[in-house]
């Protein structure tokens, strides 16, 4: 699958395609830290593009086609992950009950966790129901730093 490596504030982000979508960001030490097209795919440019608006302050929203792979369960939380705005935090249970699974508390937190397109998708807008910093698949420190470039300390 095409790739690219982008710098960002958060250190090199790796962005990959499928076709025509935007498949996954990698984090930093969870990716191979290479970039495999030398001719970058449409979305990869606009994938890099809206990101580096969103890290300089311009951006809040993306328009980039989207195909992260999971269950339809999976699905179901990342497209409730994708109604949380800008600057705004919800808790699992928020989550849960957006989904209209109210009982599905532990499994949002499991398909937060496997969400494969971080920043675009706001898994990072998503904390503990006493306003705590959980688990982030690029760990606690850039779950703040993404936070506070939405002007939310924790």
């Amino acid at each position: 699958m095409p790739a690219i490596i982008m710098d960002s504030p958060l250190g090199p982000l790796q962005l990959v395609s499928e076709g025509e979508h935007l498949v996954a960001i990698h984090f930093p030490d969870h990716h191979s830290g290479e970039a495999n097209s030398s001719q970058p795919e449409p979305v990869l440019k606009a994938a890099k593009k809206q990101l580096q608006e969103y890290f300089n302050g311009q951006r809040r929203d993306f328009s980039l086609p989207l195909a992260g792979k999971g269950t339809p369960f999976q699905q179901s939380v990342w497209q409730a992950l994708r109604q949380i705005p800008f600057g705004e935090v919800r808790s699992y249970r928020d989550i849960a009950l957006a989904i209209n699974n109210p009982k599905a508390v532990r499994a949002v937190g499991g398909a937060n966790g496997r969400n494969p397109l971080p920043i675009v998708v706001p898994c990072h807008r998503v904390i503990g129901a006493d306003g705590s910093l959980t688990g982030f698949g690029g760990g606690l420190p850039l779950k703040r730093q993404l936070l506070a470039i939405e002007g939310r300390a924790c």
